[in-house]
C-alpha cells in the first residue's frame, strides 16, 4: 500500500474519533468555545482593572516616598528660618478647630527656637472670607508677634501656597505644618517647587472630618502628581513681597 493510502487509511478513524469527542464535549457543556472566549475577555478586564488599580494607587506611593524621611514632630523638627502654616477654613471668622490645631503647633514651633517667621497661608479670594488674616490674629494672641508673622492671600490650594512661598517670598527653607492626613501631599508638592521642606503633622481625632480628609488625599494625590510633573503656574502669582526678608532682618538688628 502506498504510503498516502496508508496515511489516509490510519487518518480516518482518528478524524472519525475526534469529531465524535467534539459532538460529546458539544452535547454535555454548550457553546463551550464561546465560554473559552469569555474566559478570555475576563482575564482581560481582571487585568486591565488590576492595571487601572495600580495607577490609582502611583501618585498616594509617590506623596508617601517623597516624605518618608522628612516628617517630624514639634519635638525633633529641624531648624528653619520659616514656617508654613496652611489654612484649613473658618467658621465665623475664626479659625476651624482644624486650623487651630496647626496655629498651635506653629506657634509652639516659634517658642521653642525652631523657627522665627511664621508665614500663614490661605484664601482671600472673598472679602467676607480672609484666612490669613484670622490666622494672624489667631497667632498673636498665643504669643508670636505681629512683626514675625507674614500673610500670603493667594494660597488657594497647596501646590499655589508652596510655589509663592518659593516665588514670592523667597523662601528656601521651611517647616510645613498641618494634619497628618496632608502633610506627605504638602511636602512632596514643596519639594517639587524647589523648596526644602520639612513636616510636622498634626494629630487631630479620628472624627467625621478626618475621614473626609484621608478620602480626599487619595484624590487629591491625582492632582498633586500633575502639579508637579507640569508645575503649573499659580492661580495668582504676583509680584515678589519681602515680608520675610523685613520679619528675618528685624530679628537681626
Amino acid at each position: 500500500m502506498e504510503f498516502r493510502g496508508w496515511a489516509r487509511a490510519v487518518a480516518r478513524p482518528v478524524r472519525a474519533r475526534a469529531g465524535a469527542l467534539v459532538r460529546a464535549v458539544a452535547e454535555r457543556r454548550p457553546g463551550w468555545p464561546g465560554r473559552l472566549r469569555g474566559v478570555r475577555v475576563r482575564r482581560l478586564a481582571v487585568q486591565t482593572v488590576m492595571a487601572a488599580c495600580v495607577l490609582a494607587l502611583l501618585p498616594s506611593a509617590w506623596t508617601h516616598a517623597s516624605a518618608a524621611d522628612r516628617l517630624r514632630t514639634t519635638a525633633d523638627a529641624p531648624a528653619a528660618d520659616v514656617a508654613v502654616v496652611f489654612g484649613a477654613g473658618l467658621w465665623r471668622g475664626r479659625p476651624t478647630p482644624y486650623l487651630a490645631d496647626r496655629l498651635d503647633a506653629a506657634a509652639e514651633l516659634y517658642r521653642t527656637g525652631k523657627v522665627r517667621v511664621v508665614l500663614v497661608t490661605g484664601d482671600n479670594s472673598r472679602k467676607e472670607y480672609d484666612e490669613p488674616d484670622a490666622m494672624r490674629r489667631y497667632l498673636t494672641e498665643h504669643g508670636v508677634p505681629d512683626t514675625q508673622i507674614v500673610s500670603d492671600y493667594a494660597g488657594f490650594d497647596t501646590w499655589d501656597s508652596c510655589v509663592r512661598a518659593k516665588e514670592i517670598f523667597g523662601v528656601e527653607r521651611a517647616v510645613l505644618v498641618t494634619q497628618g492626613f496632608h502633610i506627605r501631599r504638602a511636602v512632596a508638592l514643596c519639594q517639587a517647587a524647589g523648596l526644602d521642606s520639612y513636616g510636622v503633622g498634626v494629630a487631630d481625632v479620628h472624627d467625621a472630618t478626618w475621614y473626609y480628609g484621608q478620602t480626599r488625599e487619595f484624590f487629591a494625590s491625582g492632582k498633586a502628581a500633575l502639579d508637579a510633573a507640569f508645575k503649573p503656574s499659580p492661580r495668582f502669582l504676583g509680584p515678589k513681597e519681602e515680608g520675610v526678608t523685613r520679619a528675618l532682618a528685624a530679628l537681626a538688628d
